[in-house]
């Protein structure tokens, strides 16, 4: 094969190559914009169902040492749009003030609304086997870590030094049709994706241990006693491409 042969298949391959690298930068771009333009429609979609359901949310201000305000939740009507609708949780030092749903298991809220359409975005959920008639020793509940801070996006201020600071940003309401509910928080951390705290039941003398294992992994001192007589409200989200759990606990205080 003589030079000028080679130097023409050289060339060819070179094209070749450079079609090929085209060809996949270009199908790199539509998928990414194919993603952006699906999650901004997702977006959307849950904006529109939380202005319409919002209506369902009543506020009456009441004066008390832990909050100003009451909330007032109409579950009939919102079973009538959902059935698996089962509280209602707001966190202070967040934008968490969210209807939240349970399903038979833990992965279909993970990519459908509260209209039980498929959205990345998906929903903020109870654990299914959380039976919320007040009962359960702790309460689960997920949601994603979203970039618009919606659903658990801003789950992660409660690793702020600023959301500690404030004495109101240790309260949670957590609202279902059998309490009206406030939790305490205990501890707040983040740790690479375990499953360790993703239980709802214990034995006899378990949950002391229990409590006392995720209270020291807490990245502040709270100073909140949490014995076997107590029971809890755990909130949890990914973080760093689900390398990562952000995790909060919180003791049930009044009823």
């Amino acid at each position: 094969m003589g030079k000028g042969t080679r130097y023409k298949k050289s060339i060819a391959v070179k094209k070749l190559i450079s079609f090929m690298l085209f060809i996949f930068f270009i199908a790199i771009f539509i998928i990414s914009g194919t993603k952006i333009i699906d999650y901004f429609k997702d977006a959307n979609s849950n904006k529109k169902i939380f202005d319409y359901i919002s209506k369902d949310i009543k506020i009456e201000e009441k004066n008390t040492d832990i909050n100003t305000t009451k909330y007032n939740i109409n579950f009939a009507s919102l079973r009538e749009k959902n059935s698996d609708t089962v509280g209602f949780i707001k966190v202070n030092g967040t934008d968490i003030e969210h209807i939240v749903v349970r399903s038979k298991d833990n992965s279909y809220y993970l990519n459908h609304n509260f209209e039980k359409n498929e959205n990345s975005a998906g929903w903020i959920f109870a654990d299914y086997h959380n039976k919320l008639d007040g009962t359960d020793k702790n309460i689960i509940i997920y949601g994603h870590n979203m970039r618009n801070n919606t659903m658990f996006g801003t789950l992660k201020n409660i690793l702020n030094d600023e959301w500690k600071e404030k004495e109101d940003n240790k309260y949670i309401i957590f609202i279902t049709e059998n309490e009206n509910t406030k939790y305490e928080v205990f501890s707040v951390y983040q740790i690479e994706a375990e499953d360790y705290y993703l239980k709802t039941s214990f034995s006899e003398g378990e949950f002391k241990k229990f409590a006392d294992t995720i209270k020291s992994r807490s990245k502040y001192t709270f100073n909140v006693d949490v014995d076997e007589n107590d029971s809890i409200l755990t909130l949890s989200t990914c973080a760093n491409n689900n390398k990562y759990r952000v995790l909060l606990h919180a003791k049930k205080i009044i009823e």
